[in-house]
């Protein structure tokens, strides 16, 4: 490995008021907010604010970044009296949920998809990992397929809605399965069968643009990047990163490999996924090498000694395992949201809990 794989991280999060209830504002947080570290923009819904990374080498830049712009949205949402929730789905209860941003877009597929494009609103982390070429992209999409039941896992933080639990630890990539083209992504032979996929999507209606294709990883339409999509909003920075560093670490193992990919059928990962999604880090979890689903924090700490050679030539291996051993005795972001909601039976402690502080 000659140089760091870069990395940059999109987040997306709910702004909410003191009662934990959906702000329609997000519009006014964004660009009151300073955003000389990355990106901010809105997103889906007016309850929807997005932050994007610049392009990173070194984890605790990224780190630095996700912090630095977390706390400048929370900040800006303060002085209106509103909160940044990193959060996969609302926990409160609404009764009047904010309609779409208007956009020309998005009035467009609100028109093509029809009342599902209210149920779809969730938040997400998107993860980018440099890639030289389309057909590295492909490379690693194939590879590291098997791994996303875990990847989902790790970040899970979507139990609650509507005030009430959901039975999934991820009831974010439950909700956002609905679109007709999430979930995981078929192995490709090659970027033009990828292309020929996309277009068959296009040209049936499912999609209404490139933009829209969803699946738990893609070819990014703007970068040179493979970008995974497949996991909720962390709940903090910190669990975040160590989403990514994950993420590079597996793809810098599937560069090393001129094995044929896993033969995993796309419909058997579909229904991993759904195991991982119910479970999230404190329940079984599906592992490519194994049967049947382990422990899922036995997964994470097999991932991370599989990934040791190239976690340690990144300078993440310390990083990793601090995190990885923290999650085992705190557990994730959904396990912490369950644990506090049934302390109290009031979803406003786990928005408080959640909520971003704003910088200081």
């Amino acid at each position: 490995m000659s140089s760091k794989l870069t990395l940059g991280v999109e987040e997306e999060f709910f702004v909410v008021d003191r009662r934990g209830r959906l702000s329609r504002h997000a519009a006014a947080v964004v660009d009151a907010a300073d955003d000389q570290d990355g990106e901010l923009q809105t997103e889906l819904t007016r309850s929807q604010a997005e932050l994007a990374t610049g392009v990173c080498r070194d984890r605790d830049d990224l780190l630095g970044q996700l912090r630095s712009l977390r706390g400048e949205l929370a900040t800006a949402g303060a002085r209106r009296d509103l909160r940044l929730l990193p959060s996969g789905t609302t926990p409160v209860d609404e009764d009047d949920p904010p309609s779409i941003t208007p956009s020309p877009r998005y009035q467009r597929m609100a028109d093509h998809f029809g009342a599902m494009i209210q149920r779809v609103a969730t938040c997400g982390c998107h993860v980018h990992v440099g890639i030289p070429d389309a057909a590295t992209g492909i490379h690693v999409l194939n590879h590291v397929r098997p791994w996303l039941p875990l990847l989902l896992a790790v970040t899970a933080n979507s139990p609650l809605e509507a005030g009430a639990t959901t039975g999934y630890r991820s009831w974010r990539y439950r909700k956002w399965s609905q679109w007709p083209s999430a979930g995981p992504p078929p192995v490709f032979s090659s970027p033009d069968h990828y292309e020929s996929v996309v277009d068959g999507c296009l040209r049936s209606g499912a999609i209404i643009d490139r933009a829209m294709v969803y699946w738990d990883i893609r070819l990014s339409e703007h970068q040179p990047t493979l970008e995974f999509r497949i996991s909720d909003v962390a709940a903090t920075p910190d669990e975040a990163v160590l989403l990514a560093v994950l993420i590079r670490g597996l793809t810098h193992a599937a560069l090393d490999t001129d094995e044929p990919p896993p033969d995993l059928a796309s419909e058997v990962l579909r229904a991993q996924l759904w195991r991982a999604a119910r479970d999230g880090l404190a329940g079984q979890c599906p592992y490519p090498t194994h049967d049947t689903p382990i422990p899922a924090h036995t997964a994470l700490n097999e991932l991370t000694s599989l990934l040791k050679p190239v976690l340690r030539e990144n300078d993440d291996l310390e990083f990793t395992e601090d995190l990885v051993a923290r999650l085992g005795r705190t557990g994730g972001g959904a396990d912490r949201q369950l644990r506090t909601f049934d302390q109290a039976g009031d979803p406003l402690d786990v928005v408080d809990m959640l909520a971003v502080a704003p910088s200081t």
